[in-house]
């Protein structure tokens, strides 16, 4: 079996796998209260799905990033929704519940609307290279790997609670173990792509990181907490997500690498964040 195909199949099992996770931790109950709250889900919509990628749209055609980088970052700007927001809250003291909430939201809505936003916003960076996205395609995939198993970890939440806790030790086993394999089987196979980032490059990295923080502080609504909430879940972009799409589309090109590490660079510094705001508030 080719290594980009095992590499693919490797990252679309532990994304399914995680969104089970995710559906066995989370309630119908907690999806409402968030989903009722009209102006913050707006409010998260325009954080995710419009300033983000805006930003780094003008990041990647200011710093003139090759076409297949410019991918990389520009998948990971389209996919929100990522499973670290609502533990990275719990560690700043911020709203846990409403993080839970807004990480569904956004990572159920990401099956569909990042595949539309990849096809509209792909050629203002990637040119001809672009052509190779099939938005339909994609969304499919997504609603089976990713929609679908977030219901499904629902639905056994719902019906079987005592059975959704027995399973989440085992489903939490397996979700260290696929991530660990997964970033290092591409680690492994993508490192001289990794190594010849350069400072540029980690400078763009680091303020399309900053700008999503203040984009989602600044959408927060009022209170500290909701600030931070916003925060983190705005600057934390879902790499099981992204690595579905690059290492589907994008086999074996700097796609891969600079997905995987603006992935590795913003779970890195969202976490100092999250610490500095818990010590602060102690």
């Amino acid at each position: 079996m080719p290594l980009d195909r095992l590499i693919n199949i490797l990252v679309t099992v532990t994304l399914i796998e995680m969104m089970v996770l995710i559906g066995l931790r989370v309630t119908f109950a907690e999806i409402a209260n968030t989903a009722r709250s009209w102006p913050l889900v707006a409010r998260a919509v325009a954080a995710n799905y419009l300033l983000v990628p805006v930003l780094a749209i003008v990041l990647l055609i200011l710093f003139a990033a090759s076409p297949m980088v410019a991918v990389g970052f520009l998948v990971l700007a389209v996919c929100p929704g990522a499973p670290y927001g609502p533990p990275f809250a719990g560690i700043a003291r911020a709203n846990v519940p409403e993080a839970v909430g807004l990480m569904v939201v956004l990572a159920g809505s990401s099956a569909v609307v990042s595949p539309l936003l990849l096809q509209v916003l792909l050629p203002l960076v990637a040119g001809g290279e672009a052509a190779r996205i099939d938005p339909f395609g994609m969304m499919s995939a997504l609603l089976i790997t990713q929609l679908l198993p977030l219901l499904l970890g629902l639905l056994v939440r719902h019906r079987r609670p005592q059975l959704a806790e027995r399973l989440l030790g085992p489903f939490e086993l397996a979700s260290k173990l696929l991530n660990l394999s997964a970033a290092g089987l591409i680690l492994a196979t993508q490192f001289q792509m990794l190594a010849q980032i350069r400072t540029r490059g980690f400078v763009g990295m680091l303020i399309l990181l900053v700008g999503s923080l203040v984009i989602g502080w600044l959408a927060g609504g009022p209170g500290t907490a909701n600030r931070r909430t916003m925060a983190l879940t705005t600057s934390l972009r879902n790499v099981g997500v992204g690595l579905v799409i690059v290492t589907g589309n994008f086999a074996g090109t700097p796609a891969v690498s600079a997905a995987l590490s603006y992935g590795i660079v913003e779970v890195l510094l969202s976490l100092l964040v999250a610490l500095w705001w818990r010590r602060s508030a102690q």
